[in-house]
């Protein structure tokens, strides 16, 4: 859809690429890359298809997230073309070669086959995407050391890139106000998945990733994958984990409710978000990201104690001894972008106290990442923890009686700036 307000910014972001890209195939010893958009394959032995996302350098460039079969070819002298897959079709929708302003700096033909086009390729010449895809199309495939540049370029974001992610913590944030009233009028996760998507405007195959929807004790399962059409027979609890996506960029925000009378499981959510809120505001250029991971587990230890969930231990042993990793069991938080977790996250490999975290890099101004600590009850690490030496610090009692309410997440999506950072979610959703 056209919008005035981005055209300046998206000419300047096609002219950094164009920039950006030159300097990238002059090292890589190329004249040219041949960029595939990917298409959805089709299912074993079945004529319907997966759903189709596009490929992540593909929509660096043109942002079209559904469309398949498509080719753009980036020279190094800055000029752009784009292939768009438009064949004579009855059975579906066709997408039309856009009218927008940023076709004046890309070059957009309309083909009906979806092999690469057929024309005179510059002789070094580089060919990217899903190797099922460009097997068939000319030049070297998806060169390593190239991937690895191109998706170094994406860490930076763009002024365009974080206005469009800007807009997709909007939309999300209606889903997530829609999502909190309907399980506060008693709906069902198949009946919050719909509102949420009715106040998104958003299909599940448009949005960046399947919506985790959990009540109660499935709100303890990190990617909980089902939707209930029935509600417990108590609701105490929702942790909602889902975004959306504009121009073909993400958001990914995840917020947890109390039901009411649900008052020590809802001073646990008040606790984990002011210390969400902590880690937030300690993003800044310089700040490694490890060391934040490890904050968010001293910040951890010291909720676990206040809410008599773990007693008798300070909090630094508490850390040293794993004990809010059964609690935190996932990395704080990752790269956005393009994609979820988007590429070029871990120059380093993650700690083995975090092995899950997906980014150890030291933040710099451009960077957009998210903060999400958690809070859970999760018997397969919290049961042998229990059973062990170290269970003599945990109030059994209360854990047992906090189980039903599955777990806490809370995430926003955080820009680092030049002075900080500047949080994307809460413009738009400040509880």
């Amino acid at each position: 859809m056209p919008d005035s307000r981005l055209a300046p910014l998206q000419a300047e972001h096609i002219e950094h690429l164009q920039s950006a890209y030159a300097d990238i195939l002059s090292q890589q010893g190329y004249d040219a890359v041949l960029i595939s958009s990917g298409a959805a394959p089709m299912r074993y032995a079945d004529d319907q298809a997966h759903h189709h996302h596009g490929y992540g350098h593909f929509l660096h460039w043109v942002g079209l997230s559904d469309v398949e079969h498509s080719w753009l070819l980036v020279e190094k002298d800055g000029r752009v073309r784009l292939w768009l897959h438009t064949p004579v079709d009855f059975w579906h929708a066709v997408t039309p070669v856009p009218n927008e302003g940023w076709t004046r700096l890309i070059e957009v033909t309309g083909q009906d086959g979806t092999d690469a086009p057929d024309i005179p390729y510059p002789d070094r010449l580089a060919v990217i995407g899903d190797p099922t895809q460009i097997q068939s199309a000319p030049g070297d495939a998806n060169p390593p050391s190239l991937l690895a540049a191109l998706d170094n370029l994406r860490v930076i974001k763009t002024a365009y890139e974080v206005a469009c992610m800007d807009q997709a913590s909007a939309i999300a944030a209606r889903g997530h106000n829609a999502a909190r009233d309907a399980f506060m009028a008693g709906a069902s996760e198949f009946d919050i998945n719909l509102a949420y998507q009715q106040a998104t405007g958003q299909r599940e195959t448009r949005a960046p990733y399947h919506s985790i929807i959990g009540l109660n004790e499935h709100a303890g399962t990190l990617h909980y994958q089902h939707y209930d059409n029935l509600t417990p027979r108590r609701p105490r609890s929702l942790l909602i984990d889902a975004g959306a996506r504009y121009r073909g960029y993400c958001s990914d925000i995840t917020r947890t409710t109390a039901a009411p009378g649900e008052n020590r499981f809802g001073a646990l959510i008040a606790g984990l978000e002011s210390l969400q809120k902590r880690l937030c505001d300690a993003v800044a250029p310089g700040v490694d990201y490890i060391e934040l991971h490890q904050r968010a587990h001293r910040g951890l230890a010291a909720l676990l104690k206040a809410s008599e969930l773990v007693q008798d231990i300070d909090d630094d042993a508490m850390v040293a001894k794993g004990i809010t990793r059964a609690f935190f069991p996932h990395g704080l938080g990752h790269f956005l972008g393009i994609q979820v977790h988007d590429v070029a996250g871990k120059p380093r490999p993650a700690p083995e106290h975090a092995p899950f975290l997906r980014l150890t890099h030291s933040l710099k101004p451009g960077m957009v990442v998210t903060i999400e600590p958690g809070l859970y009850f999760i018997p397969s690490l919290l049961d042998p923890l229990l059973d062990s030496a170290d269970g003599q610090y945990l109030n059994r009692s209360l854990i047992d009686e906090l189980r039903g309410c599955g777990g806490i997440r809370i995430e926003d999506n955080v820009l680092v700036t030049e002075a900080g950072a500047r949080n994307l979610t809460r413009t738009h959703l400040p509880v």
